[in-house]
């Protein structure tokens, strides 16, 4: 029976998986340094206590319970061994593969910003979210009880891509509610919420006239939009700025863009010159007849030439591929050069305000591309009682316009 190793659990690994479970001559494990999947989109709604951790995670154990040739490892791998066809983990234990492949994500990328890593928070994790949570609710808890000082209430998001953009948008919506309604005596004003990008717009992604309307309606709500200011360093008492203003800030919190770790640099794959994976059409790693890359991990490239995003649908579509690539190989049959086929993308700014650029060229703002933003990562949450749990929680938000739990996790 042929051995197909998947590390990683996030939207490409498990979409190799899925497409891969129904061959009955194939034998799957998975890896995964977390026993649990995270539906990373909804990450900024744990930070600003919209939703639970457990809303956003789901156990990898549970959705193989019906995959009778599909195993679970927990652990990180840090070694391939082409030689002997196995990878190492850091456990020390070694794992045999026919075919492997490489699906666990990227990172965040600091870009080289001294004091970045060190002194700003980034939500790419359920950790990280959590931590960002944890330090807005102190920032309200101090404030309370000593009083508004200096700049102990500002947060300064990093950023104009959809994460900053969702998060500044959801902070800035949970200090008008959580100080209206938690904490009367605090003046929302001096809650201030600061987005930093470094190009002339946001959402570079999309069109710019949705970028406009995105500016526009963060804004209105008493977002402070900077452009074409990047940051130079960041420090524990905020961010300097590459023109020498410094803007004093008790939280940075950094959404600038994704990287690959050193960890998996150190696996010593052939790599392009911003760190993803060097692969083939087919999404083989150059110069591997049986190592796959997938995900934001791979540098992938569209029919022009063009790196496709690191986002949820190119790791779902590139998954798929890889599994269908290896039951090529199994058969002896060749293998095709991946086509990434664009559905579009979405972004949420806060309430009723969501921009949304569609195949074809369909532009959505306001409340339609709110809700269709809804309906989409509503349908792919992993889980029933997830879906309905955070179906119940954007109800409950909706009609009581409340937000919860506003809790300190953790010692």
């Amino acid at each position: 029976m042929t051995k197909v190793v998947i590390v990683g659990a996030g939207f490409g690994g498990l979409s190799a998986m899925n497409a891969l479970a129904e061959n009955l001559d194939i034998e799957i494990t998975v890896i995964d340094k977390h026993n649990f999947a995270t539906f990373q989109p909804l990450l900024y709604q744990v930070a600003t206590a919209g939703l639970n951790p457990g809303d956003v995670a789901f156990p990898i154990r549970t959705l193989l319970r019906r995959q009778k040739r599909v195993n679970f490892r927990q652990g990180l791998i840090c070694e391939i061994n082409e030689n002997e066809n196995t990878i190492s983990l850091l456990d020390g234990e070694k794992v045999p593969y026919d075919y492997l492949i490489l699906a666990m994500g990227a990172t965040t990328n600091y870009f080289g910003v001294p004091g970045a890593a060190d002194y700003s928070q980034a939500i790419y994790t359920l950790d990280e979210a959590l931590a960002v949570r944890n330090k807005v609710f102190s920032m309200f808890e101090w404030a309370a009880s000593h009083g508004v000082k200096d700049f102990n209430l500002t947060t300064v998001v990093v950023g104009g891509g959809a994460t900053g953009v969702e998060m500044a948008g959801a902070l800035a919506e949970l200090k008008l509610r959580a100080l209206q309604t938690d904490y009367p005596a605090l003046d929302p004003a001096a809650a201030r919420v600061v987005l930093l990008e470094a190009q002339d717009r946001l959402l570079t992604a999309f069109s710019p006239e949705l970028s406009k309307y995105a500016s526009a309606e963060l804004k209105s709500r008493g977002v402070e939009v900077r452009l074409n200011t990047a940051v130079k360093a960041v420090s524990p008492n905020g961010a300097e700025l590459a023109d020498g203003e410094k803007i004093e800030a008790n939280l940075v919190i950094w959404s600038a863009g994704v990287g690959i770790s050193k960890e998996i640099s150190a696996l010593g794959l052939p790599q392009l010159r911003n760190g993803r994976i060097e692969v083939g059409e087919d999404t083989r790693v150059k110069g591997s007849h049986n190592i796959f890359c997938i995900g934001d991990l791979a540098g992938t490239s569209d029919s022009d030439g063009t790196l496709i995003p690191q986002l949820a649908q190119p790791a779902i579509q590139t998954g798929a591929h890889a599994a269908k690539m290896v039951v090529a190989l199994t058969k002896g049959r060749p293998t095709s050069a991946f086509v990434y086929r664009d559905k579009g993308t979405m972004a949420t700014i806060g309430r009723n305000a969501a921009v949304a650029e569609l195949s074809g060229g369909l532009k959505l703002t306001g409340n339609l591309a709110w809700i269709a933003w809804l309906a989409l990562h509503l349908m792919t949450l992993l889980g029933v009682r997830n879906r309905l749990s955070v179906l119940l929680n954007w109800s409950w938000h909706y009609i009581s316009w409340g937000r919860g739990p506003r809790v300190i996790l953790g010692g």
